[in-house]
């Protein structure tokens, strides 16, 4: 590496606290690799809690790589020197393992940036045993590995931390194994393990999958995910704390996993199933050690809402004089008591989901929330002088008519003059922030089996919205790219076919659109087809232990009227 490079990822590293530093040759070498900014990486909760726990293990060292690098923007362009590691500017390629932390799919191009950065091989295929072991985990590929499938030699699949340090203990007891012998020894001796060279696909004529096939004795059928039984037993939390992250002023404290409310289109609530909360007495212990570094402490979960003990963290942050984090709180848990909680830990903006306008639609994305629950909400925040508000809204769901991009037009306004009726002669009222976003399919879900909205029939809703309040300074509407929502919904959506769009997508230096002209491959089969209920999906090789048929009942429900 040059050394204006060095320079930089020493001073990173001095302005952190919580790195760990460990001896190089006294054990098995690991990069934890981001794929996108430092900034964003070091924000993310599971890529820190992996860094611990790696770390955590006596025979095991784990540093850290990014992309780009902090401020340097793309250091592997042809003619400089590879990719390194953020604690000892090793080489990628010089490492035992390299992990991936997959947290959004459209991250997934920069890991084969990353690959050739490091002058590793791309394909699985290609590599041997002086290449570093590729492994990939986090939700989006426990949501659907399959169009990574070409590039991993292995992925830990569901919650970290169990499976982690079990995978460690096998992979240091296979050291003397040729490579796909450990891949073997991997696949059939732990949960959560997948290898997807061990798996052979095959394809109906009209192109969906009709089986996946182990291709050697003693390799399970399907990829079965242990969940953690006892969130008690660990602790997640921040830690590495770094001025030049994301949310740098505030200490993250996981509170909650799964959800009870499981909306039909929520991944995460359905993944993380059962809804698990962490007792009041650690999350203080977590919060406790938080606030000797930094004074404001963000609450994390699916579900915090739902937490029975929130009140009561709240109240233990406020008398310690810290501030209060918290994402969207759910507007049937909304209590006057915690807003003057919220408020007293200097929360000034609150967020709410609630993700449709119409009553037909958040009946059928299971919200079980009314109009007038969601303006008691913003009345009750108005009221306790939180003159923010930002809300969530989804474009694009199915069945969605114009009428139904009206009532999102409507609720705010509805929202505003509640808002300024209880302002008028106090405080002035600030503003809505209006978070717009299209619909994207998700597997694991009740909406898996739904096609994506046309993505320029989302634009045009959108843009209505936009000119709904062009001219209103107390309404802002923050909306996404329909181009990236295709992306994201053919990476979500798709088999290992749609590896070689993301090979062409790496060799085209990212220009979509020339690489989907090149590719026989057809996008559309995976983001605007209808999947049928019986179909075999590409993630059905992964059970992670919510029954399909039990996703089938959400669909129906949701939509009565099919056949």
């Amino acid at each position: 590496m040059n050394w204006k490079q060095k320079q930089k990822y020493e001073a990173l590293l001095s302005r952190e606290r919580g790195v760990v530093k460990k001896v190089w040759g006294t054990g098995h070498t690991v990069c934890l690799a981001y794929p996108n900014a430092y900034r964003i990486g070091m924000a993310n909760l599971g890529f820190q809690t992996v860094y611990r726990l790696f770390n955590d293990l006596p025979s095991f060292l784990c540093e850290r790589a990014f992309w780009p690098s902090a401020g340097g923007g793309a250091e592997s362009a042809a003619g400089r020197a590879p990719l390194v590691s953020l604690e000892s500017q090793k080489p990628l390629a010089d490492f035992d393992i390299l992990a991936f932390s997959l947290s959004f799919e459209n991250d997934y191009s920069a890991v084969l940036q990353m690959l050739e950065a490091a002058g590793i091989p791309l394909a699985a295929e290609d590599r041997d045993l002086t290449h570093p072991l590729v492994m990939g985990g986090g939700i989006a590929p426990t949501l659907n590995p399959e169009p990574l499938a070409a590039f991993f030699d292995v992925f830990l699949l569901g919650e970290a931390e169990e499976i982690l340090p079990a995978f460690a203990r096998l992979y240091a007891a296979t050291a003397g194994l040729a490579r796909r012998d450990r891949l073997i020894a991997l696949q059939t001796q732990l949960p959560g393990v997948y290898v997807p060279a061990l798996y052979e696909v095959s394809y109906f004529p009209e192109g969906p999958v009709r089986r996946m096939t182990p291709l050697a004795d003693g390799l399970p059928e399907t990829i079965r995910i242990e969940r953690v039984r006892n969130i008690d037993a660990f602790c997640t939390t921040q830690t590495v704390s770094s001025p030049d992250s994301e949310m740098a002023d505030m200490c993250l404290v996981e509170v909650n996993r799964g959800c009870p409310h499981l909306c039909r289109f929520c991944a995460a609530g359905h993944v993380y199933a059962p809804p698990r909360f962490r007792a009041y007495d650690e999350i203080v212990k977590a919060v406790d050690r938080g606030l000797a570094l930094k004074g404001k402490i963000g609450l994390v979960g699916t579900a915090v809402s739902d937490h029975p003990d929130l009140a009561d963290l709240c109240r233990h942050i406020v008398a310690r004089g810290a501030a209060v984090g918290v994402g969207s709180l759910r507007v049937d848990r909304i209590t006057g008591e915690m807003l003057d909680l919220l408020k007293a830990g200097g929360v000034e903006t609150v967020a709410l989901a609630p993700e449709a306008g119409s009553q037909r639609l958040r009946d059928l994305l299971r919200k079980e929330i009314t109009a007038a629950d969601i303006l008691d909400a913003a009345r009750l925040l108005i009221e306790k002088d939180i003159l923010n508000l930002r809300l969530y809204f989804m474009v694009g769901l199915p069945t969605e008519e114009d009428g139904d991009i009206d009532a999102i037009i409507d609720l705010a306004r509805k929202i505003q003059h509640t808002a300024l009726a209880h302002t008028a002669g106090r405080k002035k009222f600030r503003r809505i922030t209006l978070s717009v976003n299209q619909f994207i399919p998700k597997p694991r879900t009740p909406l898996q089996w739904c096609a994506l909205a046309d993505v320029q029939d989302v634009h045009r809703r959108i843009q209505k919205i936009v000119s709904a309040f062009r001219r209103d300074r107390q309404i802002a509407v923050l909306k996404d790219v329909p181009k990236w929502n295709f992306v994201q919904a053919l990476l979500s959506l798709g088999d290992r076919r749609v590896g070689d769009i993301l090979l062409a997508v790496h060799r085209r230096g990212g220009h979509w659109m020339k690489a989907l002209r090149e590719v026989a491959v057809n996008p559309d089969f995976y983001v605007y087809r209808q999947k049928a209920l019986q179909e075999f999906l590409p993630w059905d090789i992964v059970d992670v232990g919510l029954p399909k048929k039990a996703l089938m009942r959400e669909y129906r429900k949701a939509f009565p009227d099919l056949p």
